[in-house]
């Protein structure tokens, strides 16, 4: 069994009330910035053994009758259709798949604010879209010299100018579809707002990375700053906390450069600035449920592996550069990270040597490390599948769970009617054939009740793989991670 290095109920319950103190601090009324994803955490679940996915959310759930969610989508974003890269879908469609999953959750989305409105035609377009769906919108725009001049910012020229938004309960959970959507500029509109309407109203910031309480280069924030290797973000001391309370915290950059600044928003509007700290003004308690640093240690060890791997899978395609692989090969060669920190690495590269053909290999969770290769019949991805659920189930690995009597057929479909070149069965085709096999074969039924163990598996490709196969792991729980080459040579891998 997989050890757990994190205590989930103990986070719900602590994350909650920290929060509500947080509200009776202001008085009653909280804007709260809601960084990262609230929906499919499997960041923080993967480095975090423990972690539900959907931990955060679950903690809205608990506090749902003081909670109102606004969710914040720059006209920018907008104009340029820009697109999630996990999903695969714009921002504005996003933002009304997160309103649909917060309703279906019976948590309560007030509105949808527009920021750097400057009349874009498509966000009029996604505005006139909302009206349509009787979701109301509210419109922010740019403030010239944003953020560095106050004066100007916290008039009736700057803030001043946004649209009000209403909002009726004491937690607003502002959040987003993608970053840079403008979630503290709403919150800090907000508050200039409300206090011009004799309001007293908080702002606060949940952000699950960097956790504050642990020590700057501990594996899990080192894992973070290898997520986030792409951007500018970096991981460093808090020296405001520091000066303020001789204690030693983590934030990142971009908070502890911006905080000088919203010190003296915060003065300008309340009077006063609440908070002496970037780290003063996060609400995160996850640091605090570790249960077992080493389990933590290692899962955030096989995390930034991945993402070195994934960077330079990137770089290959184009979709990325080198300076990704850099940061994250300078924070391996700090930690004396190696491939060896995942035993699946190391086996599946093996087992390419030894068939001249892709090959790959999972991690099980009692350590385990299962192969598989490339045949006539099935890929390497597919045999995988087949193989792992065999040592799972304690099924001779030598036991065929399909015939090829139903795997020929299939093989034969894909090249003579559907057109493909290649008659190996994906990870996909393999499971519904492993499904029908079932029906009549006991020892194929009992494969395929196995699937739920493959969730948290480490598994690593000597190739990359196809989308479908990544695509099927990935809705199977499976951590993947692939050698930055393509099977074949050529131009063009649809």
């Amino acid at each position: 069994m997989r050890r757990a290095g994190f205590d989930n109920e103990k986070y719900l319950a602590m994350q909650s009330l920290h929060i509500k103190e947080r509200i009776a601090q202001f008085g009653g009324k909280l804007y709260l910035e809601f960084g990262g994803k609230l929906f499919d955490d499997h960041h923080a679940a993967r480095v975090l053994p423990g972690f539900a996915p959907d931990s955060k959310v679950r903690m809205l759930q608990q506090l749902s009758d003081d909670v109102e969610i606004v969710l914040a989508i720059s006209a920018n974003d907008i104009e340029k259709s820009k697109v999630r890269g996990d999903l695969g879908i714009t921002y504005e469609d996003d933002t009304l798949r997160l309103i649909d999953s917060f309703r279906s959750l019976d948590l309560y989305v007030g509105s949808v604010v527009v920021t750097q409105y400057a009349r874009q035609r498509a966000a009029d377009a996604f505005l006139k879209r909302l009206a349509a769906l009787d979701i109301r919108a509210y419109r922010h725009y740019p403030i010239a010299g944003y953020p560095s001049d106050v004066a100007y910012i916290v008039s009736d020229d700057g803030f001043g100018k946004n649209e009000y938004i209403e909002t009726t309960r004491s937690l607003v959970v502002v959040t987003a579809p993608g970053p840079g959507s403008g979630k503290m500029a709403t919150c800090l509109s907000q508050l200039y707002h409300e206090y011009k309407r004799g309001v007293r109203a908080g702002y606060a910031k949940f952000e699950t990375f960097p956790i504050w309480n642990l020590p700057l280069k501990h594996p899990v924030n080192l894992a973070y700053e290898a997520a986030t290797a792409d951007l500018d973000d970096v991981n460093m001391i808090d020296p405001f906390h520091l000066e303020a309370y001789g204690e030693t915290t983590v934030n990142y950059n971009r908070d502890v450069e911006i905080f000088p600044v919203l010190a003296a928003i915060f003065k300008k509007i309340l009077g006063e600035c609440p908070y002496k700290s970037p780290t003063d003004m996060g609400v995160n308690m996850v640091g605090n449920c570790i249960i077992d640093d080493e389990v933590c240690c290692a899962a955030s060890k096989k995390e930034i592996l991945r993402r070195y791997y994934a960077a330079q899978v990137f770089a290959l395609r184009g979709e990325g550069d080198a300076t990704a692989v850099r940061r994250i090969e300078i924070l391996m060669n700090n930690s004396g990270i190696t491939p060896d920190n995942c035993g699946a690495v190391g086996a599946a590269l093996k087992k390419a040597e030894e068939t001249g053909k892709p090959a790959a290999a999972m991690e099980l969770p009692d350590g385990r490390v299962i192969t598989g290769k490339t045949s006539s019949l099935l890929g390497a991805s597919a045999a995988l599948l087949l193989n792992a659920l065999k040592a799972l189930g304690g099924i001779d690995k030598d036991m065929d769970l399909i015939s090829a009597q139903v795997l020929e057929p299939i093989c034969r479909l894909k090249v003579e009617s559907l057109g493909n070149h290649n008659p190996r069965l994906h990870s996909d085709e393999v499971l519904i054939a492993l499904c029908i096999s079932a029906l009549t074969n006991p020892v194929a039924d009992l494969a395929q009740k196995q699937l739920p163990k493959l969730r948290g598996c480490d598994a690593h490709f000597s190739v990359i793989i196809s989308e479908v196969d990544a695509k099927t792991y990935k809705k199977l729980g499976v951590n993947v991670s692939c050698q930055p080459r393509y099977e074949v040579k050529k131009l063009y891998h649809g």
